[in-house]
């Protein structure tokens, strides 16, 4: 007869999706980070060293798939800059002044304007304080519960790691091959 015993209630298990929301906030915050700094880098060269330009406006925004575009000319060639930030009474045809890096003629902006894209620089100050936000609370989460589990000893986390990883790495067999037997049985050696 076995003892009477309650049986053994297994570790709770942290669901994937915040594993996966940590990972997708961080990337969020990085590529957000990086717009911002696009946009802060090329208003500074603009700033640094600015050329103002004529341009014409060949096409307005419409809609959500369609932005504006403004064709120039800068040090001889012929440029065209897409989605600029482009004042409110601006129509098919009209010319705008336009500032360009010294160094980089399709770094452009809208005379007076501080930045290229303002919307760029808005979306990065608003997505990337609530991405860190989401990546705190996921990391907290997931911390929060391996803090719950039972503690396993550096012993045997080692010997797992070791099992996993031997099965005929040459890095950790020092070049030699595995005793594993296969299937079909052993060769015969010539």
């Amino acid at each position: 007869m076995r003892p009477a015993t309650a049986p053994r209630q297994p570790a709770p298990r942290l669901g994937r999706g915040w594993y996966l929301g940590a990972v997708l906030s961080a990337v969020l915050a990085l590529g957000m980070c990086l717009l911002g700094w696009r946009q802060a880098d090329q208003a500074d060269r603009i700033t640094a060293n600015p050329v103002r330009v004529q341009g014409t406006v060949t096409q307005l925004p419409g809609g959500s798939g369609s932005y504006s575009e403004v064709r120039y000319t800068a040090e001889g060639r012929s440029l065209t800059a897409a989605d600029l930030w482009l004042p409110e009474s601006t129509r098919l045809g009209d010319t705008l002044c336009l500032e360009h890096a010294a160094d980089d003629p399709a770094a452009v902006r809208v005379c007076g304007n501080r930045y290229p894209q303002p919307v760029g620089i808005t979306l990065a100050r608003t997505s990337v304080p609530i991405a860190l936000l989401f990546l705190g609370l996921c990391l907290a989460r997931i911390l929060r519960h391996r803090r719950t589990l039972p503690a396993r000893t550096e012993r045997a986390r080692a010997r797992t790691t070791v099992v996993l990883a031997a099965e005929g790495m040459p890095a950790l067999t020092h070049g030699k091959r595995s005793r594993r037997r296969r299937r079909g049985g052993r060769r015969a050696r010539p």
